[in-house]
């Protein structure tokens, strides 16, 4: 458990939708707010100034929604959305948002919020994610170090995992390894690649490579792929 504070920022294009959230805030004891911001190009600005915990980030705002702004960042703080449509809750949940709080939001909603980031940050200081995970490969179980990963490759119900000193073929999917994998470190580019992201030496085109390797990216990813690496 951990007594900081949990910084944090608004951003939201009505200013008294602002103003609301600032009020609860400032009454939320273990909450430090680092500043207010309109829209998600101000907030980007300001990040590079000011990196913080927590954003409260409206999703409907004027040239970019915040959930485009969340996909463009490489290792985001962690969100609660604020919205006004119930149509946008899935995808905050596809990005592994802490909440998603429907307009007007009361007092007792935002409390759960606030509960919910507490609660959070308070594991989060208490544990240390591991840095590898074990799959089972000709029969015993390999360690696979993140940090050592350079791309995953799916074919049908095994994937070959490339690293930078072995190649391992396990019984799984792409999509149940990807769950596994730190979202910040690693990125889908095409139904069958997973690529670490720092491992990306060189784009051209359609294409990432990855040491001497080559990892294509599908037509529907290239925007959401180039958005993360570049």
């Amino acid at each position: 458990m951990t007594n900081k504070p949990i910084t944090c920022i608004i951003t939201d294009d009505e200013p008294y939708a602002r103003k609301g959230l600032q009020a609860y805030v400032e009454k939320t004891d273990f909450f430090d707010l680092k500043g207010q911001c309109e829209d998600a190009m101000e907030l980007g600005e300001m990040l590079k100034k000011q990196p913080v915990d927590l954003l409260f980030l409206d999703i409907q705002m004027p040239h970019i929604t915040g959930v485009e702004f969340l996909r463009s960042l490489n290792n985001p703080p962690k969100v609660i959305f604020t919205t006004a449509f119930k149509e946008y809750a899935i995808e905050g949940f596809e990005l592994d948002v802490l909440d998603y709080m429907l307009k007007p939001i009361s007092q007792e909603r935002f409390n759960k919020a606030a509960q919910k980031a507490k609660d959070y940050f308070d594991l989060k200081g208490t544990t240390t994610p591991p840095d590898y995970l074990f799959v089972k490969a000709d029969g015993r179980l390999e360690k696979i170090v993140f940090n050592e990963v350079l791309f995953i490759e799916g074919m049908e119900n095994y994937v070959i995992i490339h690293t930078t000193n072995k190649k391992v073929i396990t019984h799984s999917t792409l999509k149940s390894l990807i769950e596994k994998l730190p979202k910040q470190a690693f990125l889908q580019t095409h139904k069958s690649y997973i690529v670490a992201i720092n491992k990306v030496g060189a784009v051209e085109g359609n294409i990432l490579y990855v040491g001497n390797q080559q990892v294509p990216i599908s037509r529907q990813l290239r925007d959401y792929v180039l958005g993360r690496i570049i």
